[in-house]
């Protein structure tokens, strides 16, 4: 009787663990959760993937362990039938002690060591971009200049009808699939945040500071744009969106853009900010 008793109590954790292991199978959960739909819309998305998905495993075994221990203590040294007092106190012990300083030393040092690695791969500029982008954000949209081509593409703040945020006025940047990319951030007023949410990375964009990112298209498709820095009070509506098209497709977009009168640059004139430093503006 009381060998079967234990094992139901070993098999339940046993269940537990192939239940998770199931539960990870499906394609949101092996991507970590994250907003992306395939590990390769970029050539950094797969690496980003994987840095998440192994930091978070390392996590989940460390809080399995703590849990189990937190656990095993309460269960193993409780109060039994018939104790009384405390139980004996002791001050210290040297070797858990050193365990538990540096065990989360070495985790933290392999965490600061991977993610930083994984960041140098993605800031490494990219060798003879073939599409460079101009992209200033201004309180509540976005200007886009495609500097090849000499073609802009001016920015409204998004709008918002019955059914939510209308995407008819959301300024669209246009990629070419395959191509390697160089995009150059800049901020018209205030400190905004260029982020392209299925591409996994964002970046500052920092009023008299121009930052960069530099990465390949290499999944057709519309992804989602916005601020992610707080920058006002319509920020929520601060809004874009990505199509990484065929080149012909590119290509014809450019040519309707030129059609339509954007040719040329939208330059830095239209910025709020004009006393900053280096600017050539009095300083008033």
């Amino acid at each position: 009787m009381r060998r079967n008793r234990r094992i139901r109590w070993a098999a339940i954790p046993i269940a537990v663990v192939i239940t998770i292991i199931l539960a990870g199978c499906t394609q949101q959960q092996l991507f970590g959760f994250l907003p992306v739909k395939s590990a390769n819309v970029t050539n950094h998305t797969s690496e980003v993937i994987g840095l998440w998905n192994t930091s978070w495993l390392v996590l989940l075994a460390v809080g399995v362990l703590t849990w189990g221990l937190i656990i095993w203590a309460a269960v193993v040294y409780r109060r039994r039938k018939g104790q009384t007092g405390l139980p004996v106190q002791l001050r210290y012990n040297l070797p858990i002690e050193i365990f538990y300083t540096v065990v989360p030393l070495i985790l933290v040092l392999g965490f600061f060591a991977f993610t930083a690695k994984t960041q140098d791969n993605i800031e490494q500029p990219i060798a003879h971009p073939q599409v460079k982008i101009e992209v200033f954000g201004k309180r509540w949209s976005w200007d886009f200049n495609y500097l090849n081509e000499k073609v802009n593409s001016p920015g409204v703040q998004a709008q918002v009808g019955k059914g939510g945020v209308l995407e008819q006025p959301l300024n669209t940047l246009y990629l070419p699939v395959n191509k390697r990319v160089e995009i150059q951030i800049e901020s018209r007023d205030v400190a905004h945040s260029f982020w392209i949410v299925n591409f996994l990375y964002k970046k500052d964009m920092i009023p008299g500071k121009t930052n960069y990112m530099y990465f390949i298209p290499e999944k057709i498709g519309t992804y989602q744009g916005k601020c992610a820095e707080l920058c006002g009070q319509y920020h929520s509506l601060m809004l874009f969106q990505v199509k990484v098209v065929s080149q012909s497709d590119y290509d014809a977009y450019i040519a309707a853009q030129r059609a339509s009168g954007h040719s040329g640059l939208i330059g830095a004139d239209y910025n709020a900010n004009t006393n900053l430093p280096s600017t050539g503006a009095p300083k008033g």
